[in-house]
């Protein structure tokens, strides 16, 4: 493959797609759902390829749910498909109107990013969310999936795409070859690419952030935490405690660390113990911890700053909810956070001085995700404070400009 010429074909047809009619671009969308469904038997035997090459691999069980597709996942991915269609984000919007004394009228515009770079690891259905959200908001992109998926991403990308009218089919560009060097290859090409997202470890952050030359919109890791207060109702506090770690305990939007109020631990926690060793989950504790429950092992100075992406989590008592505010703070990747209370005074102070992107009171993190939060899908969750914080959906994934029109006005 010629990049260089692959991506200046797609440049040049990114405006066709910003040409289309919101309408035209929903169509597609919905096509490309039912060619998805009715590709499932092609998806599978191909992602029966990958997980079969990830077990040889000795991948953890973690890694692997994250790679595997089955009916259900390939219809909740069709479905995303349709969910994005519906969504009444339109390109060339007028989000803002002002006329000014002189008679000039000033229009603020949404507008596409452009061409969207997206890099992702071991999760097929992020090739069918990235191509549903990125053209729904009037984006071409480039997709280079992980080695670890690459049977199942290209029988993805072969079904949606079957969808695209010739006309545009080179607006969208994936990349088979899986290479180091060709990632750094594309991350240097500011002429063709408007934005990178990674999706994926930490270490393909870094590698992004450290190696671009096109701005990046990010994905942090997902260091959660769930706070405890000692108003907290017991029999709510652990439901969620269990849901966040255990439901799905891979992602980036489980918890990983748990805060408990001293004046309730010696009540709360024992009741945790029973249930989390139901769910196998290994428990790490503080000193305090590990005198209300005793054989735990203990929590080491760099647990309080790991992703586990695992049944594994740490555990930590707190004196008050400050101590609680200033250890997230300290710690957490500003992801999500939530606190457990019937404190509404608590409740906000939790909401008013911790700095993370998605705050939640008496719910569990899991639900930090586009589809949760209404968007249809996400690309990923944004832990910047520029342009885009939280699930990136299709809002996120573009900008405006403004438009002004006159009379013959000049500036004196």
């Amino acid at each position: 493959m010629n990049l260089k010429k692959e991506l200046k074909k797609l440049k040049e047809k990114a405006i066709l797609i910003n040409a289309m009619s919101n309408e035209e671009r929903n169509k597609i969308l919905q096509k490309a759902s039912q060619f998805l469904l009715m590709g499932k038997n092609k998806i599978l035997k191909e992602n029966k390829k990958d997980i079969e090459n990830a077990k040889k691999k000795g991948k953890s069980p973690a890694f692997i749910d994250r790679l595997l597709l089955n009916e259900k996942r390939i219809t909740e991915m069709a479905g995303a498909l349709k969910d994005v269609s519906r969504l009444k984000l339109k390109i060339g919007e007028v989000l803002k109107k002002v006329r000014r004394p002189n008679g000039i009228v000033i229009k603020k515009v949404r507008v596409p990013l452009g061409v969207v770079f997206v890099i992702y690891e071991a999760r097929p259905n992020v090739t069918s969310d990235s191509f549903a959200l990125c053209f729904k908001s009037g984006n071409a992109v480039v997709l280079r999936g992980g080695s670890d998926a690459i049977n199942s991403n290209r029988a993805i990308f072969s079904l949606i795409t079957k969808a695209v009218p010739p006309k545009i089919r080179d607006a969208f560009l994936f990349v088979d070859d899986t290479s180091h060097k060709t990632v750094l290859e594309i991350l240097k090409m500011k002429e063709f690419i408007d934005v990178v997202i990674p999706r994926g470890g930490e270490g393909l952050i870094n590698t992004v952030v450290s190696n671009s030359a096109v701005p990046v919109l990010y994905h942090g890791k997902g260091l959660c935490h769930l706070y405890v207060h000692e108003k907290a109702k017991i029999p709510m506090a652990i439901k969620i405690a269990v849901n966040a770690k255990v439901q799905r305990p891979g992602v980036c939007n489980a918890i990983e660390t748990l805060l408990v109020d001293k004046k309730i631990a010696k009540k709360f926690l024992p009741q945790l113990y029973r249930v989390y060793q139901k769910h196998r989950v290994e428990m790490r504790g503080c000193s305090q911890t590990l005198k209300i429950l005793k054989g735990i092992k203990k929590a080491k100075a760099s647990d309080w700053d790991t992703e586990y992406l695992a049944k594994i989590i740490s555990i930590k008592v707190v004196k008050n909810i400050d101590e609680a505010i200033d250890f997230i703070n300290a710690h957490s990747s500003r992801h999500s956070d939530a606190i457990i209370t019937e404190d509404k005074t608590a409740r906000e102070k939790f909401f008013t001085l911790v700095d993370s992107a998605c705050l939640y009171h008496n719910a569990s993190t899991r639900f930090t995700d586009g589809g949760q939060f209404g968007m249809g899908a996400e690309i990923g969750i944004s832990n910047q404070k520029l342009h885009a914080r939280g699930p990136v959906g299709v809002e996120e994934l573009t900008i405006y400009k403004y438009v002004v029109t006159g009379n013959g006005q000049i500036r004196k």
